[in-house]
């Protein structure tokens, strides 16, 4: 792969993430809109880092390799 590609593939990787969290949040913001608890806590959020390897780990290996 070229850089240019690596940096694609990172860059889709965290596009599905911020569509993902966009959609947790805000089912959250609903949640408690209409009295009810949020179901995503922080910690959900912080498993997409893992979830799609956008941790600064991880990136740093795709776009050195």
């Amino acid at each position: 792969m070229t850089e240019e590609q690596k940096a694609a593939y990172v860059n889709s990787r965290v596009a599905c993430a911020l569509i993902e969290a966009m959609g947790m949040m805000s089912e959250n913001l609903w949640r408690l809109k209409i009295g009810d608890t949020a179901v995503y806590s922080e910690s959900s959020f912080s498993a997409l880092i893992d979830r799609y390897s956008i941790g600064s780990n991880p990136v740093i290996q795709d776009l050195t390799q």
